[in-house]
């Protein structure tokens, strides 16, 4: 699904753009290093790296051992991305699944 696709890489560039350009967010995110599943229950799934501050290697593949898990549909994940639903609402109403520790969980407020 090219929308999805073209939709994450516009993420990762807008993150990397946002932690480059602001010294805390660098701080708080150097040395840390973690992978990141994203599955679509209705298109393909996606891994992607974070490490010392930015994320790189967006390509379609599974992994079960990812340090975060997002579990949610293409609808729900544009709907997020676009700010028409808010990640509380989509994880109350079992839209969104994020697996992985609270630290990890927090995390994903920051790449959207």
């Amino acid at each position: 699904m090219a929308v999805i696709e073209e939709t994450l890489a516009s993420l990762v560039d807008r993150f990397n753009r946002r932690a480059a350009q602001n010294p805390a967010v660098k701080t708080e995110l150097a040395g840390l290093q973690r992978s990141i599943a994203i599955h679509f229950s209705d298109a393909d799934h996606y891994m992607l790296e974070l490490r010392d501050g930015a994320l790189s290697g967006l390509r379609t593949g599974n992994s079960a051992t990812a340090d975060l898990t997002i579990r949610t549909d293409t609808a729900t994940f544009l709907g997020l991305v676009q700010k028409e639903i808010g990640p509380m609402k989509a994880l109350v109403t079992r839209k969104l699944q994020i697996d992985g520790t609270i630290e990890d969980k927090l995390l994903f407020r920051k790449l959207l």
